[in-house]
């Protein structure tokens, strides 16, 4: 199966951080409004997701969720999550009092790999 999101080892470094401190998290990427499309990191329950937003996968144990209109247009790439030493738009992120900025970067699946992706959890 291929995966939909990936981490950098930084970015896995930083969650190990943020899970010491803070116990399980959850990721969330919205489509606009206050952080852009920025992904944030909450305590797990921190931020409540809609109906029918998208889960596409998980890192160290978080799971990575991304709104459902955001997903539609989103849902033929993967996902790569990152970490910069820079403060983000807005901070409500767990990463932001440690001068850091989860950021992801994307590319188009192929063909063959379209036809092996990891299955997707919906918010019901």
């Amino acid at each position: 199966m291929i995966r939909r999101i990936d981490a950098t080892e930084k970015a896995v470094e930083l969650i190990k951080i943020l899970q010491e401190k803070h116990g399980d998290l959850m990721f969330y990427q919205a489509g606009g409004c206050c952080e852009g499309t920025q992904p944030q990191c909450f305590e797990k329950g921190g931020f409540y997701q809609r109906l029918g937003d998208v889960c596409i996968g998980s890192i160290e144990n978080t799971e990575f969720w991304v709104d459902k209109d955001l997903f539609e247009y989103w849902k033929h790439t993967h996902f790569t999550l990152d970490v910069i030493d820079a403060f983000g738009v807005g901070g409500f992120s767990l990463e932001t009092p440690l001068k850091k900025t989860f950021r992801i970067e994307y590319r188009i699946f192929t063909p063959e790999e379209e036809k092996d992706l990891e299955p997707l959890k919906y918010i019901e």
